[in-house]
């Protein structure tokens, strides 16, 4: 079972830099969360920090009850080992086999008989989909591949927070759609609190039942699914159909004559922009043979009463 995750008025700085100031959630004990943003603004940075690996200046994150910022080093250690963390290009060995590189975290952080590592290695690559190519090496397979295998490397040590680092990075928009699948169906098997940061819109509205979005060095908006795809929010509008008129601009925000000229040239265009986002994108389910525990079938359920209310407006109106 996943652990809750509490941030209270994090600030994260660099220098004089500020990344983030005040930053407040909570990642609900073993539900998947998004954390969406612009480049730059310090998603990744926020990984880091909920990790330890990064010290903020300020505020508080609370894993299992523990304020980690205030822990000393050998006692954030033993917190650590409730992580799995998926970097972005999968941080493979490239002279391990696969085998071996999914095996290091067993070997490294336990006194487990090899017999033992292999079942375990053996079970994390059939959930992933390798099962067979134990013997390869990094740069012998896609990237899709070195994706799943740094997700088994993640997943060895039986974690109860997983951290997802822009695992759609590099990929094409099918295996994108693969691995969206694959954390859906692991979810729903290990019952893990998942955490992704991600640019990919189609994966921010199919998969996670939490959305964050950080911009302007603050956290914009965090809650359900639903409250962010339904969202008024300008900069959430913007972000999430992906357009170019909104407070977001090439490199940094906009500023005021910029939004005005805007205004001017492409009209008022809120309330289209905001019924384009309330058409709620169906939420991707475990697949065939995944059991469904108790959270994911209340899922399915919501999910099919939401589309047999749909079908039933669309009747209505072609009646009319």
């Amino acid at each position: 079972m996943g652990v809750e995750i509490c941030v209270e008025g994090l600030t994260k700085s660099f220098g004089d830099q500020v990344i983030w100031q005040n930053v407040s959630l909570t990642l609900p004990a073993g539900e998947v969360s998004v954390m969406l943003g612009p480049s730059g603004t310090g998603k990744s940075v926020f990984l880091k920090s909920l990790v330890g690996l990064l010290k903020p200046e300020r505020g508080s994150i609370r894993i299992a009850g523990t304020d980690i910022t205030k822990l000393r080093e050998h006692d954030l250690y033993e917190v650590r080992k409730l992580f799995g963390v998926l970097f972005q290009d999968g941080a493979l060995f490239g002279s391990m086999n696969l085998y071996d590189n999914i095996a290091f975290p067993l070997r490294e952080h336990t006194r487990k008989q090899e017999s033992a590592i292999r079942k375990i290695v053996l079970e994390k690559m059939d959930m992933v989909g390798l099962i067979g190519a134990e013997d390869k090496l990094p740069g012998e397979i896609s990237g899709g591949m070195r994706k799943r295998a740094g997700l088994a490397r993640a997943l060895v040590l039986d974690p109860e927070i997983i951290l997802f680092d822009e695992p759609d990075s590099g990929l094409d928009p099918v295996r994108v759609a693969y691995l969206n699948q694959l954390i859906v169906d692991l979810n729903a098997q290990i019952d893990a609190t998942f955490l992704i940061v991600t640019h990919d819109i189609a994966s921010a509205r199919q998969v996670p039942d939490n959305i964050g979005l950080l911009f302007r060095r603050e956290l914009v908006m965090f809650g359900p699914r639903k409250q962010l795809l339904t969202s008024d929010e300008p900069v959430v509008r913007q972000f999430l159909n992906g357009r170019m008129q909104g407070p977001i601009g090439m490199a940094e925000e906009k500023d005021a004559a910029t939004m005005a000229r805007e205004a001017v040239h492409f009209g008022n265009g809120g309330a289209a922009d905001s019924a384009g986002i309330a058409e709620m994108t169906p939420r991707l389910l475990p697949g065939p043979g995944i059991d469904r525990p108790p959270r994911w079938q209340a899922i399915a359920e919501q999910e099919e009463a939401r589309e047999a209310q749909e079908t039933h407006e669309a009747q209505e109106v072609s009646g009319a």
